[in-house]
């Protein structure tokens, strides 16, 4: 599959994180000729925060998880396993139960307790996942594990993908570097009800496990709980957070200080990477699109008519199709149920004003929308007029590309 056209120029090289090992192997799950599991080992007493679909029809490994997820903050050491090409969602007891034996399997081979492995399984659903294959794999991958491999765990558990995603960033606390790193994969089914697809972030800094339950949820809010594909939201969505505290700075045992500010900032950029990278490589998209939305009469008002422009199917066609077809923003809007009047709308297209006082702008020309759609980053901006409400949200285009996947997902 080509790389899409929205893929980063530059990858960034992984660092290496205190405390976290990693190791990946080709069990044929699914996939032919490349690995298709991760394995994460996590240093004793690493603090693991998270959050989750909340589709009604989660699947396995997510209602594993969330058991799971109240004894994150234990002195035990801990192991995260993916594999990919396979859901395990829809599968009754059959799912269960293969979440027993990997879970089962993982903790016997990396010796960390079964109460402390979070597995996570994404690909198709309603096929039950066979694991003998995978748990054959497991000693060999627990031989293999490193603390170098972040990069190969991150390819490992890619589907329709077609890069792979990672970002990190350093910050400073009291004198001590701390690293941020994370890897994700996510590219159709993606409008989250909690984080994304998968995404697993890792850090040497020491954070008690509540305060950084209640930071990775408030900075989901602004970041994959911003980002939209397609409208779909997934069974397995899943985002851990895994804090090793083995870089030697300062523990933050609450949000408030400094120290707290500076390490939510740099976790939020990682966040944010990763976010705008699963949207960039938006099954069939050639086109980023921020869809900014001010003056709403409240956060959530601004929210609503945000994702309604960005989820639209006639607002993504149109950008595939290089239309500034403004009239469809105005729709979006209008079904999105925020407080609107037609008579205190402004929409812009980049910095052309498009529309405004119920009309369209008396400046805009067709030609200026038009030239400004060919660009491949695109930024829509709706004011409602109406308070002081403020969201962001990021998509991609809708194209006969995303079909072409879409339709041939399971053959």
């Amino acid at each position: 599959m080509p790389v899409s056209p929205l893929a980063p120029k530059i990858i960034p090289e992984m660092p290496v994180i205190d405390g976290v090992e990693f190791a990946t192997a080709a069990t044929g799950t699914k996939y032919k000729g490349r690995d298709d599991v991760m394995l994460a080992k996590l240093a004793a007493g690493t603090s693991v925060a998270g959050v989750f679909t909340r589709s009604a029809t989660r699947a396995a490994p997510v209602l594993d998880c969330e058991a799971k997820l109240g004894q994150a903050a234990g002195r035990k050491t801990a192991a995260i396993f993916v594999n990919a090409g396979n859901a395990n969602a829809f599968t009754g007891t059959n799912g269960t139960d293969a979440v027993a034996a990997i879970t089962k399997a993982v903790a016997t081979a990396t010796k960390v307790p079964q109460a402390r492995v979070f597995t996570a399984s994404t690909g198709v659903i309603g096929e039950p996942l066979p694991t003998d294959g995978i748990t054959a794999a497991l000693d060999k991958m627990v031989a293999d594990l490193s603390p170098e491999d972040m990069a190969k765990a991150a390819a490992a558990i890619r589907t329709t993908d077609t890069f792979t995603k990672v970002a990190t960033t350093t910050v400073d606390l009291d004198g001590t570097p701390i690293n941020i790193a994370g890897i994700a994969k996510g590219s159709g089914m993606i409008a989250p009800d909690m984080a994304t697809m998968l995404v697993y972030i890792f850090t040497d800094a020491a954070v008690a496990q509540a305060p950084l339950q209640r930071l990775v949820g408030r900075l989901t809010d602004k970041t994959f709980n911003a980002i939209t594909v397609d409208g779909d939201t997934s069974t397995s969505d899943t985002l851990l957070v895994a804090a090793t505290g083995k870089s030697g700075a300062p523990a933050i045992n609450d949000l408030r200080g400094r120290n707290a500010k500076t390490f939510g900032d740099g976790l939020h950029a990682v966040m944010l990477d990763l976010a705008h990278q699963v949207v960039r490589d938006g099954e069939g998209a050639t086109k980023f699109v921020e869809v900014a939305v001010t003056g709403a009469a409240s956060p959530s008002d601004a929210k609503r008519a945000a994702m309604a422009i960005a989820n639209s199917p006639l607002v993504k066609t149109a950008i595939a199709g290089e239309d500034p077809n403004w009239g469809r923003v105005v729709m979006a809007v209008g079904k999105s149920g925020a407080k609107a009047d037609r008579d205190q709308l402004t929409i812009h297209f980049g910095d052309t004003l498009v529309a405004e006082k119920g009309w369209v702008s008396p400046d805009y020309t067709e030609a200026a929308g038009a030239a400004y759609m060919k660009l491949d980053n695109l930024k829509i901006t709706v004011d409602l007029g109406m308070g002081n409400g403020v969201f962001t949200a990021w998509t991609c285009d809708f194209t006969h590309g995303y079909i072409s996947i879409n339709a041939d997902y399971r053959s």
